[in-house]
């Protein structure tokens, strides 16, 4: 008998929770990585994201090889993958790290029944989160729907257990089988001219500093990474906690997302607060192509969507602008962002995208009030006021080939609170 590492979200060798778990267990162990039709199947072939976990996977099955195992590359519907490798494989025990989106727990649930059924266990622990789904919750034991209390409650939950990184594995326990690694046209896609970049936590002392300035190189480009598990969560807390406070939120945000989207999945569709059901959206379909062209005569605005077209990334700061442009400025919908978003973030993950434009659109949990309207002028003033991020991003700034504002940003603002005001429901 043999066991199987089903890699998913976890892409690396090193603290990895569940492989560790794995490898110490009582048969040797297959690493496992399906390429998921249902996800693939809604993807351009060039797709970046999927050429970097290609990459990714390069490099794991490089690192196995050393260990005298290999990679098992497999590529359809998983079930239908499982189905067929029991037959093929003679399976005592399957392994993986547990995920918390509802696409990934529907799938879970459906290959851990068919698993069962011809008697092979499967086991899931917690490792691309440091707390997961009801371990930080309120007093009564119910979910947090606003962040600081939450963020209190996770550090003092950190401050009770620990951080317990895995740092031996018996790479022994590998099953010596060398399989063909495919090429990427073999897998349906082709090699994606845009790259992820490495993450850098180099300048973390400047961080409080450099953040918000989107010409400047202050991020650290670690939530691809993050997404995607070529990094574990629990060495970067580690060596953030105490010693970065302000880069240590965004990394409780993140948690604080993925338990909205664990205990209420409906805010995939839905607006969290449901008493903004009744706003009327404008929904221009000519307005929203000029957003995401980067073509609103809104210069801060434009360089973001430039930014995100060409590079698969934005500035932080700059999402927030460019989102609370789309919702309040032209009363466009929330998910014709979000899903945009979604298509073209090298970081897209659905918790923190769905929260995140729910913010900005006022309509989410512990959301910026309805009547916060960014003033994407005021912002460039404060945050690139010499033009640098801009004209990075928009050469023919200064020439007529640049359109004009496509809509006034007084009059966006009293029709953007008009609209709020009248469409609030009176219950929740």
């Amino acid at each position: 008998m043999t066991s199987i590492f089903w890699f998913r979200r976890d892409l690396r060798l090193k603290d990895n929770t569940t492989l560790i778990e794995a490898l110490s267990g009582k048969y040797k162990i297959i690493p496992l990585f399906i390429f998921d039709t249902n996800i693939l199947d809604e993807l351009p072939r060039d797709d970046a994201r999927v050429y970097f976990i290609y990459s990714e996977l390069k490099k794991l099955d490089s690192q196995l090889r050393e260990l005298g195992s290999s990679l098992l590359i497999k590529y359809g519907n998983p079930l239908q993958v499982w189905q067929q490798l029991i037959n093929e494989i003679p399976v005592g025990e399957v392994f993986y790290n547990k995920d918390y989106e509802p696409y990934a727990i529907e799938r879970d649930i459906k290959v851990t029944k068919m698993l069962a059924a011809h008697n092979v266990a499967t086991y899931g622990f917690k490792d691309q989160v440091i707390f997961e789904e009801d371990e930080v919750t309120k007093a009564d034991g119910t979910c947090y729907t606003v962040y600081t209390p939450y963020k209190n409650r996770w550090l003092e939950r950190l401050n009770e257990t620990g951080l317990s990184i895995n740092r031996e594995a018996n790479y022994q326990n590998l099953h010596p089988q060398q399989y063909n690694f495919p090429s990427i046209v073999e897998l349906g896609f082709t090699q994606s001219r845009i790259r992820v970049k490495d993450f850098n936590l180099s300048h973390l002392d400047r961080y409080e500093q450099t953040r918000d300035l989107p010409a400047v190189d202050g991020t650290s480009n670690l939530s691809v990474h993050l997404r995607f598990g070529t990094v574990s969560i629990r060495e970067i807390v580690a060596l953030v906690y105490k010693r970065f406070p302000i880069f240590l939120n965004e990394l409780i945000w993140r948690e604080f997302f993925m338990q909205i989207l664990f205990h209420y999945p409906r805010v995939i569709h839905e607006n969290f607060r449901r008493k903004y059901d009744g706003i009327k959206w404008r929904n221009n379909e000519k307005e929203f192509e000029r957003w995401c062209n980067g073509e609103t005569g809104y210069p801060m605005v434009d360089a973001g969507m430039r930014e995100l077209n060409q590079t698969g990334y934005m500035h932080n700061r700059v999402r927030m602008i460019t989102a609370s442009f789309l919702c309040k400025h032209l009363l466009i919908d929330w998910r014709w962002g979000e899903a945009y978003f979604a298509k073209h973030l090298l970081d897209f993950e659905l918790s923190s995208n769905n929260g995140n434009w729910q913010w900005a659109a006022g309509t989410g949990c512990d959301a910026a009030p309805y009547f916060r309207v960014f003033n994407p002028a005021a912002q460039q003033q404060k945050f690139d006021k010499d033009f640098e991020y801009i004209k990075r991003w928009i050469p023919e700034l200064d020439t007529f080939d640049y359109p004009a504002p496509i809509v006034e940003h007084k009059f966006a603002r009293e029709r953007a609170l008009a609209e709020y005001k009248k469409g609030i429901l009176n219950e929740e």
